[in-house]
C-alpha cells in the first residue's frame, strides 16, 4: 500500500546546532580566572628553589610549614584577625542600617522619599579616593584614626549605599498583605520589620551580605590612609608589607602562603553561598 505524502506541518522541526563560541569564551574565561589561583596555591606548597626553577610543575613534596611560617613569623595571623574584627563589625552595621533604610524607603511614602533613595544611589558613583583627604581629617578630629571603630564606621559608610540600592527593589516585591496581617495582629512597625519582613528578605540579605564581605575583605585604599598603626593592619595592608619584606628576603614560598591564606575566606564564602547569591539576584524578579 502506498503511504500518504507527509505534509509539511507533520515534518519534524529542524534541529538547530548549538553555537560553540559562547562555550569556548566561557571556557577561556574560566582558565584565565582559575589558573592564577591554582598557580598561587601550588607555589605556596613549594620551596623557593622549586618556585624559581620549576614554576609550572606541581610541588615535589608539599611544604605545609610555609603556611605556618606565614601565619606566625610574617604576622598573617594577626592581620587575619584584625580583618575579621573590622569586616565583621562593619558587615553587621551595614546590614542593619542598610536594610532599615531600604525598607523605609521602599515601603513607606513620605516627603523626600525619592530624594533619600537617589542620594544613596548617587553615593555609589562617587569615587572614594576623592574623599580620602577630608575623610582623613574627620576621622582624626574624632580621635578614631588607627582604631577599629574608625575603620568599622568608614567601612559601613562605604558599603551602605550599595546595600540600600540592592535591597530597595527587593523589599518592594514583598507581599503587602503579610505586613497588613501582622499589623492587625498588633505588631508594631519594628516587630513587622524584624519578625516578618527580614525573614522574607533572607535571599536578598544573604546575597548582598556576601557581596559586601567580598568588597570589604579586599579593601586596601581606606585602611592604607586611615589605619597607620602596624599592630592594627588589616590583611590587605599586611600582604602589601609582606610582599616588600619577603621580596627583599627572597622568601617567595612564605609570600605565596600568605596570599593563599588571604584568598581562602573569599573562596569559601563564594562557594558556600553561590546558590543563595543566585537566588537573591533572581528572587525579586520571580516574586
Amino acid at each position: 500500500m502506498q503511504r500518504p505524502p507527509v505534509r509539511v506541518s507533520d515534518a519534524a522541526p529542524p534541529v538547530s546546532r548549538p553555537n560553540p563560541l559562547p562555550h569556548l569564551a566561557m571556557l577561556a574565561w574560566a582558565v584565565v580566572t582559575a589558573l592564577p589561583l591554582i598557580w598561587a596555591v601550588m607555589s605556596s606548597l613549594k620551596t623557593d628553589e622549586e618556585i624559581l626553577n620549576h614554576p609550572w610543575s606541581p610541588p615535589a613534596s608539599p611544604q605545609f610549614e610555609n603556611w605556618a611560617r606565614a601565619w606566625t613569623t610574617a604576622s598573617i595571623g594577626r592581620y587575619f584577625f584584625n580583618s575579621l574584627i573590622v569586616v565583621g563589625g562593619a558587615l553587621l552595621l551595614t546590614m542593619l542600617l542598610g536594610s532599615l533604610v531600604a525598607y523605609a524607603v521602599a515601603r513607606y511614602q513620605f516627603r523626600g522619599n525619592r530624594l533619600v533613595y537617589y542620594t544613596f544611589v548617587a553615593a555609589m558613583f562617587f569615587p572614594v579616593f576623592l574623599a580620602l583627604v577630608p575623610l582623613f581629617f574627620v576621622v582624626r578630629q574624632l580621635g578614631l584614626l588607627g582604631t577599629y571603630p574608625g575603620l568599622i564606621l568608614v567601612y559601613t559608610a562605604y558599603a551602605v549605599p550599595f546595600t540600600v540600592f540592592f535591597l530597595h527593589s527587593f523589599f518592594r516585591t514583598l507581599p503587602t498583605e503579610v505586613a497588613e496581617a501582622a499589623f492587625l495582629d498588633g505588631c508594631s512597625h519594628g516587630a513587622v520589620f524584624f519578625r516578618v519582613m527580614l525573614p522574607l528578605a533572607r535571599p536578598g540579605l544573604v546575597a548582598v551580605g556576601v557581596f559586601n564581605f567580598l568588597g570589604l575583605w579586599n579593601q586596601y585604599l581606606l585602611p592604607l590612609v586611615l589605619n597607620p598603626d602596624p599592630d592594627r593592619y588589616v590583611l590587605a595592608q599586611g600582604l602589601a608589607a609582606l610582599s616588600v619584606s619577603q621580596g627583599y628576603d627572597s622568601d617567595w614560598s612564605g609570600l605565596f602562603a600568605g596570599l593563599t591564606i588571604a584568598m581562602l575566606p573569599v573562596l569559601v564564602a563564594y562557594v558556600a553561598f553561590q546558590r543563595h547569591i543566585r537566588a537573591g539576584m533572581t528572587a525579586g524578579a520571580v516574586r
